[in-house]
């Protein structure tokens, strides 16, 4: 069993492999349903691992979380869910309210 610095040396080691930051295309067709499941993967994901994040989280670099961000922000605009994703999150707020 790897200990969490090996595991970083580990992840650190395969995201410095050559090749890495080149853009890769995907021609990629989902529903709506789950671009708007994806993004929200992805932010509660990144928003629960401020607290305790994982290895890899730790491992990436700022400007790649926020390339990441970006992308499902990209991915609400392009499915025109923009809205409809900021009314749900003002659900959730007034719930927690």
């Amino acid at each position: 069993m790897l200990t969490e610095n090996d595991a970083a040396q580990v992840f650190d080691t395969i995201l410095s492999i050559p090749g890495m930051n080149e853009p890769v295309r995907i021609d990629l067709k989902i529903s709506r349903k789950n671009v708007l499941l994806l993004h929200h993967v992805i932010e509660r994901g990144l928003l629960e691992n401020n607290i305790s994040p994982s290895v890899l989280l730790q491992a990436t670099s700022a400007e790649n979380i926020n390339e990441l961000k970006q992308l499902s922000a990209d991915c609400l605009g392009r499915a025109g869910l923009t809205e409809l994703n900021e009314k749900l999150a003002g659900l959730s707020t007034g719930k927690k309210s």
